[in-house]
């Protein structure tokens, strides 16, 4: 998931527009390595700091974010994937109030270690994406979703965290505008369509305002598979 606590429910409306164009393994594997890109130019004293508006420090964020894309690609991972709930890893906390993980990384490793964890989540889930035929179904907390619809988390995962990570820092963050196109197309389809795309999604995972549409208190996305 996206946020400490989990997002909260409210489905917008269909977004209007042309015909969409499917989110691929290859972008979530562009996402993943430009976050991990950025998060090499943290200063090694910030690892402690809260990450952006989070109740987690930095280095919990990038642990969750790993997480999260481990959790991803073991949903796709039985032959015959569960529907009606996760994958029975053990999710916990190492603090009150931090984020519930099967993935930690060791601490001995420092920063550069972390980033392992990260990128090797990340290359788990692109390689899961890619070899799981697209008619797989498997459960999400939202809803069913398939290889595609679990891309386009991983990618929503890796891009609001990165911000959330870079946040404070002065390290420039802007995601490719046909990325977040893609993946606003999948699981906001009732987003604005006539703003720039990466301020859109930032606006839809409630951590910006847009031009008449105030910041949001309560938000999810749509993994419904789409065919």
């Amino acid at each position: 998931m996206t946020d400490s606590p989990r997002p909260r429910y409210g489905r917008p409306a269909s977004r209007p527009g042309p015909p969409r164009t499917p989110v691929t393994a290859d972008d979530l594997a562009l996402a993943v390595r430009l976050a991990v890109g950025l998060l090499r130019q943290v200063p090694a004293a910030a690892w402690a700091a809260r990450a952006g508006s989070l109740e987690w420090d930095r280095w919990e964020t990038v642990e969750h974010l790993s997480d999260d894309f481990f959790s991803y690609a073991v949903q796709l991972g039985p032959s015959v994937p569960p529907l009606d709930g996760e994958v029975p890893f053990v999710w916990e906390s190492r603090r009150p109030g931090g984020p519930a993980n099967a993935v930690h990384a060791d601490r001995a490793a420092g920063p550069t270690g972390l980033l392992r964890v990260l990128e090797a989540s990340g290359a788990l889930l692109v390689a899961m994406v890619r070899t799981s035929p697209p008619r797989t179904r498997a459960h999400h907390v939202f809803g069913v979703s398939d290889p595609e619809g679990f891309a386009a988390m991983g990618i929503v995962e890796a891009l609001v965290h990165t911000h959330d990570l870079a946040c404070g820092l002065g390290l420039a963050w802007d995601p490719p505008a046909g990325l977040c196109s893609r993946v606003l197309a999948r699981l906001f389809p009732g987003a604005p369509s006539s703003l720039e795309p990466w301020p859109t999604l930032l606006w839809s995972t409630g951590r910006a305002e847009l031009p008449g549409h105030p910041r949001l208190t309560s938000w999810r996305w749509d993994g419904t598979p789409r065919e």
